[in-house]
């Protein structure tokens, strides 16, 4: 980024503005590639200079020829730097075309030298034309610049597009011949002149993310004679991302999501095939010899197989199993081929034809890339990725899919998306149904392009520069919400989102942070703190508390032994969990967890949103350890045993509260705490709570990894839901800690959840008692533990009255209908029945997997364990019992006095 930075001084080193006012309309020059870069863009964002680097040499570009002599100062600069930035004696040669251009050279200590034409022999060290002239030398040229040769071209070519509507402007303008090796090409674009400010850094602006090339052409010629893509089969493709300027997809799944694509990268073409089966697919056929034609661009040249790449029957041309060689037209390889990126690049930019085949999931899972951002991990984009694609490890649906419309192919082209939206956000412009509809996927997409991290690449960081410009102008939007002032539309709840990655990537986190929000408080920090880590997981992985803070973007440093990085242990900013991108309002951002796999015995980690630190043990470890953090913010932090001096605690200044007790740990903003007495006889109560829990599950007091309850503005499910963590709304956190409320009303909503985290599949009934048993747990520790009242017996009435009269039909069984069963089972044969059937079924094995299936096993192990055959009762609530299991309970005496036996 730096040599960009320092390139683009050079170029505009003692200019202050620019004045490209004249008669003469240049066109728009189009970027591709690592290393081009935009020097002068207008206000529309159209480019109107930009330089570039291949091999050892350098490039620079004018959109007209008029401008070589518009700006002799600028054209200096250009000279200077295209020669390696010594003007001293510097040689040049001049086309005779632009004797102007000489003249005013001539004015410096440059060797200016008029020639009728490039060769090798000039020995100049840069060369200087109009764009219409270095065609007939573009071979030569391009051999000058890769050797160390500097070339200033100035031209358009709008003109030339009009008078040869038939002609590939890409490969075949004269300016694009040359220049187009180095990623810069002259587009068909109108572009106007103006006096421009020279800006302190490179410029950017949004609306350059809609300079692109005509592709129309292309894809009608890779679509003849095809009406559809069949891609099904047992092989599941990646989905490829599209995010070069010249790159474009060809086959996609009806919302668009590519397996097929296709690129330019300088003079060559690419093809991207997201799964190796592909290339020997019959249903494909007509596709590939489509292909092979263009990828060839006429040459009739060899198609060069590589390892792993089968040769395609009956295939136009001469075809033969190889390695990567120079003088092959085309060469074939999968994304896990061990290939030299830098050779096959420079192969394609020079006019060579590439196509590269594979999946990225079982290669990336094969070889331990397990985040679904892998695209940086896999061979294949090695080379992929500046040619403006990438496969990734996600991977697409299997069907027949209509090929695309050629004019409208680009429109998921993330970039053509971020126009859409800054162009809605900046200017006003209406958005379609389906530009709304499409922003998902721009997150994700933009997600994917962020995982690259090509900060060595020009196209990557001006990127990076123009969606931070998007959301430095958009800032007030995006800055503040709340639940009494939600975020509400897809533009606002994109461009935070946007936002959100931009920042995790952001070279510069203190500025971006400025963006996203206002007024952050300065909390009182302490420095190095010392942790103890004590771990002993079994088949999950467990939340460590560290009673630690980090504020809105604070970053740190922590230092962990060599086990925990050996190990796989991860450090977690935040416990929120819940992930809303699917919500219609943000109350609070989508994502507010960030977390970082530990790589290295010293770690910086951050949130944007700031949140508790936590070390995160993997499962099936043993851990007593400690880890230093640098810098943070103490919390309230109350654990059983260790935490005396109550009193200080509960005044540390984070935000958020933690209370760890024997088998549950509570956290809740910290104001619901900070009056609260020693938490004794809390902590007594929650113990006992759990302790009930164990009982009722039949399993030991102390929990393998204690279960968490966690408040938040707004969760991704329901009043509460279940999961690790729990969690629960503000509103309803202040109970947690009052032991007069859970000892007057209960608890029902937390247990509930917590119970829905001890039931097993094998004894639930799909559909019917997901939301049914778990309540078992929340009537046994209210009425044996809290001492709080169950179900009313008014609401019970009602709901067995309901079912009865609604046909006692099994598919109205569920939730309180269900419950009701279970309590009438406990009434009669009390809790002991109940543990007694959870610990059969501890010892059992080979359970059905069916509804039917259950529901029998269920009846015949309560029916065993209480020496009562419940068939009759179970029947009675629509329980689809099997003659065999009346048979086989038929010597057991029937429970004839149930309660539903006044319905039969």
């Amino acid at each position: 980024m730096l040599r960009l930075y320092y390139a683009y001084k050079s170029l505009v080193k003692g200019l202050k503005e620019l004045d490209l006012r004249s008669s003469s309309v240049p066109c728009n020059l189009v970027l591709s590639g690592e290393n081009a870069f935009p020097v002068v863009m207008n206000s529309d964002g159209h480019v109107l200079m930009a330089a570039s680097r291949y091999g050892r040499g350098r490039v620079v570009v004018l959109s007209h020829e008029r401008y070589l002599t518009l700006s002799p100062a600028l054209v200096e600069n250009a000279v200077i730097w295209l020669g390696g930035g010594e003007s001293e004696n510097l040689s040049l040669g001049v086309h005779q075309n632009l004797k102007a251009v000489a003249d005013n050279l001539s004015k410096s200590n440059f060797q200016v030298s008029l020639v009728e034409g490039f060769s090798g022999s000039l020995g100049v060290s840069v060369y200087v034309s109009d764009a219409y002239q270095v065609g007939a030398s573009a071979g030569d040229l391009v051999a000058f610049i890769k050797a160390g040769g500097g070339v200033l071209i100035g031209g358009q070519a709008w003109n030339w597009a009009a008078q040869n509507p038939n002609e590939n402007l890409i490969l075949q303008f004269s300016g694009n011949k040359v220049s187009g090796v180095a990623g810069i090409y002259f587009s068909d674009q109108y572009a106007k002149g103006e006096n421009l400010p020279i800006s302190p850094e490179i410029p950017t602006s949004w609306k350059s993310l809609n300079n692109e090339m005509n592709i129309t052409k292309d894809l009608e010629f890779l679509l003849k004679g095809i009406s559809e893509f069949d891609i099904r089969g047992s092989a599941a493709p990646s989905e490829a991302l599209i995010h070069g300027a010249l790159a474009f997809p060809i086959g996609t799944t009806n919302d668009g999501h590519a397996f097929l694509a296709g690129s330019y990268y300088g003079r060559g073409r690419v093809i991207l095939a997201t799964h190796e089966t592909f290339l020997g697919e019959e249903k494909l056929a007509s596709f590939w010899n489509n292909a092979f034609h263009w990828l060839d661009q006429g040459r009739n040249g060899v198609i060069g197989f590589g390892q792993w790449a089968n040769i395609l029957p009956n295939l136009e041309f001469t075809s033969e199993k190889t390695t990567f060689r120079q003088d092959l037209s085309v060469y074939v390889c999968t994304v896990w081929s061990e290939e030299d990126p830098e050779k096959i690049q420079n192969f394609v930019a020079e006019g060579g034809g590439l196509v590269v085949v594979g999946q990225a999931w079982s290669w990336a899972t094969e070889n331990g890339c397990f985040s679904n951002l892998c695209i940086s991990c896999v061979l294949g984009n090695k080379i992929l990725n500046k040619m403006g694609l990438s496969v990734m490890k996600k991977t697409v649906s299997k069907d027949i899919f209509k090929t695309p419309e050629p004019s409208k192919a680009n429109y998921l082209h993330f970039r053509h998306l971020l126009h859409r939206l800054a162009s809605h956000a900046i200017d006003g412009t209406e958005l379609t149904k389906q530009d709304e509809e499409h922003f998902e996927q721009l997150r994700l997409k933009f997600s994917y392009f962020l995982s690259i991290k090509a900060y060595d690449s020009s196209v990557y960081t001006q990127t990076l520069s123009k969606v931070t410009d998007i959301v430095r102008i958009c800032k007030p939007t995006v800055g503040n919400f709340s639940k009494e002032n939600p975020l509400k539309s897809p533009k606002d709840h994109t461009l935070l989102n946007l936002a959100i990655d931009l920042y995790d990537y952001s070279l510069n986190k203190d500025a971006f942070l400025t963006y996203l929000m206002k007024n952050i408080s300065k909390l009182p920090e302490v420095n190095n703190q010392t942790v103890q880590i004590i771990a002993q997981t079994e088949a999950d992985e467990e939340w460590i508390s560290t009673g630690l803070y980090l504020s809105p973007g604070m970053k740190t440093w922590i230092t962990v032994p060599p086990n925990l990085v050996k190990d796989q242990w991860k450090i977690q900013i935040g416990c929120q969990s819940d992930r809303l991108y699917d919500r219609e309002e943000y109350y609070r951002p989508p994502v507010v967890i960030k977390t970082f796999p530990v790589t290295s015995e010293r770690m910086q980690v951050w949130n944007v949103w700031g949140g508790l630190i936590y070390l995160v043990a993997p499962p099936n470890v043993t851990a007593n350890e400690e880890v230093v953090v640098e810098v943070a913010v103490s919390a309230p932090y109350y654990k059983s045993g260790e935490s005396e001096d109550w009193s200080s605690i509960r005044e540390a200044p984070a935000p958020w509260a933690e209370f760890e007790f024997e088998n549950i740990i509570l956290t809740a903003p910290s104001h619901f705490i900070r009056n609260l007495e020693f938490p004794l006889e809390l902590e007594k109560m929650w113990n006992d709570i759990m302790r009930g829990i164990a009982d009722l599950s039949v399993i030991p007091h102390k929990f393998i990894r204690k279960e968490r309850i966690v408040a938040d503005v707004q969760i991704a499910a329901g009043w509460m839901h279940a999961g690790y963590p729990v969690m629960i709304h503000f509103s309803t956190a202040s109970r947690l800690f009052s032991l007069e409320y859970i000892k007057t009303t209960g608890l029902w909503g937390e247990l509930h959840e917590l119970g829905h985290n001890q039931q097993k599949s094998y004894m639930e009934f799909r559909l019917y008692t997901k939301e049914a048993t778990c309540n078992l747990w929340a009537l046994y520790v209210n009425e044996e533990v809290i001492g709080a009242n169950g179900v009313t017996p008014e609401f019970r009435k009602g709901v067995v009255e309901k079912y009865i009269n609604g046909g006692r039909n099994l598919s109205d069984w569920y939730t309180w209908t269900a419950f009701e069963t279970y309590m009438q089972l406990q009434e009669r044969f009390g809790w002991d029945a109940f543990k007694k059937v959870f610990a059969a079924y501890q010892k059992m094995s080979n359970f059905p997997s069916d509804n039917e299936g259950k529901m029998n096993l269920y009846a015949e192990t309560f029916s065993q364990t209480v020496n009562m055959n419940l068939t009759g009762f179970l029947k009675a609530w629509g329980w689809p019992i099997e003659t065999a299991t009346e048979e086989k309970l038929s010597s057991l005496p029937p429970w004839s006095d149930h309660l539903m036996a006044q319905y039969s």
